[in-house]
């Protein structure tokens, strides 16, 4: 184990210690490839190497700078506190923000990793096939889940499928079409080389469920319904692996609801929580009062297992409540990446739109039920296609609030980031649904100007 952790932390400081990937010309790496696939042990670190670096990445550490507290931001979820994210409340992000360089960047610097253990993998000689399947298959599948975020915060973006520099330097902008065509792709490859086990006893590393969790977020946002509902279908079919955990069991590590989840760093419970959860008045971020005191129907059990209140002489400040632990050693909650509540309420939102109304209230009710509401189908049983998707997208925001940005990414798929939040952002113009390029990286490639 302990030579494992070393090389684990030797191969990730070789692929990702590198401050922008983008902006600085990498050494060849062809000797410290034929080092890394020499064997089952360093082929795989290199994988976990990758896992690692997110964790510790502002984008994907659930920290101030991840892409939850960030896209909370820019939606209606959260309010700001820190003058360094005001531009993200404000949704006047600058371009020449750090902030903002970080979020571009760090992504890409993973995308060069999987890029690298793809490369590695092509050739090796030393490293068995079944091991070999699995890892090609997570490394597609994370390169696929990075590009989603990064087409879906900033649009039209650079599609980088190799580790030489010379062509990554100056890759042109590719379209969003483009680049869900290389995600589908790849997830596609995956699916075909992952299982539905896990290899280790924890969630913490993709398998078959995860991709399949993916293309049916991913054929939701192109509105391709029919397969949206087919991939959702398959991932809540295995029921011998996933169910729905009760509330305050959702995010803790290894629940049964979770589909893929990502090891916090050492030592620590996770970032998400040691942000979130207040102890005295916010600094950074706390939850929109509005959204915590109203934005929830009588009795929902998620607004008094999910939100809490801290309160001092200075006023009362609401803060998200699904990780419970702000600090401690003793490890029980890891960060949620993929969820089984999500599947449903996808397959409910294709169901919907296919005017399977009855299959859709029934996925929809399985959310509401574990939340202590009244049921669709008793109530509103002759509920009409526009109402019902109405229903879904409110469910989607009171499930999913502050994770990994489905709220921002719901407004804009469905068009109406500005109608929502247009009256409570003095400064929104329609652009603001994606981040700006970098000003560094337009500046430097002359390609993406």
């Amino acid at each position: 184990m302990k030579t494992t952790t070393y090389i684990l932390l030797g191969i990730s400081t070789v692929l990702l210690s590198c401050k922008g990937f983008l902006a600085i010309d990498p050494p060849k790496s062809s000797l410290v490839q034929q080092s890394v696939y020499q064997n089952n042990e360093t082929a795989t670190a290199a994988v976990l190497g990758i896992y690692s670096g997110m964790a510790g990445a502002g984008y994907a550490g659930g920290g101030n700078t991840s892409i939850t507290a960030l896209a909370g931001l820019s939606s209606d979820e959260l309010t700001g506190y820190s003058p360094v994210l005001e531009e993200f409340y404000t949704n006047q992000v600058s371009a020449s923000s750090n902030t903002l360089s970080a979020l571009y960047l760090s992504p890409y610097q993973h995308i060069f990793a999987t890029n690298a253990v793809l490369e590695g993998l092509s050739t090796a000689t030393g490293v068995t096939p079944p091991v070999k399947a699995q890892l090609e298959g997570e490394a597609r599948f994370t390169r696929a889940f990075i590009y989603f975020y990064l087409s879906n915060l900033f649009g039209n973006i650079p599609l980088q499928l190799t580790t030489d520099y010379r062509i990554t330097r100056v890759a042109p902008l590719s379209s969003t079409e483009q680049i869900y065509q290389q995600i589908i792709s790849d997830l596609n490859v995956a699916e075909g080389l992952l299982t539905d086990s896990y290899v280790s006893t924890e969630r913490v590393r993709p398998n078959l469920a995860a991709v399949q969790a993916l293309l049916a977020r991913v054929y939701l946002y192109r509105k391709d319904w029919i397969n949206a509902e087919k991939y959702a279908s398959l991932v809540l079919a295995k029921t011998d692996i996933y169910q729905l955990s009760t509330l305050n069991g959702v995010f803790l590590k290894n629940s049964q609801e979770a589909i893929w989840q990502i090891y916090p760093t050492a030592n620590s419970n996770t970032r998400e929580g040691n942000l979130f959860v207040l102890s005295a008045a916010p600094i950074n971020v706390a939850l929109n009062s509005t959204f915590a005191t109203t934005g929830f129907e009588p009795n929902d059990q998620r607004q008094t297992s999910w939100i809490k209140s801290f309160t001092s002489a200075a006023g009362t400040w609401y803060y998200p409540f699904k990780y419970k632990i702000k600090s401690s050693s003793e490890v029980s909650e890891y960060s949620m990446v993929l969820r089984l509540a999500e599947q449903y309420l996808i397959r409910a939102e294709a169901r919907a739109h296919q005017n399977n109304t009855a299959g859709a209230i029934a996925d929809l009710d399985k959310i509401r039920d574990r939340a202590g509401l009244l049921l669709i189908k008793d109530t509103r049983p002759a509920i009409n296609q526009t109402d019902l998707l109405t229903a879904i997208l409110k469910e989607r925001k009171t499930e999913l609030f502050t994770e990994w940005g489905h709220r921002w990414l719901d407004l804009k798929r469905s068009d109406l980031a500005t109608a929502v939040l247009s009256p409570i952002k003095s400064a929104w113009k329609s652009t603001s649904v994606f981040y700006p390029l970098p000003a560094d990286e337009v500046t430097r490639n002359p390609n993406i100007h």
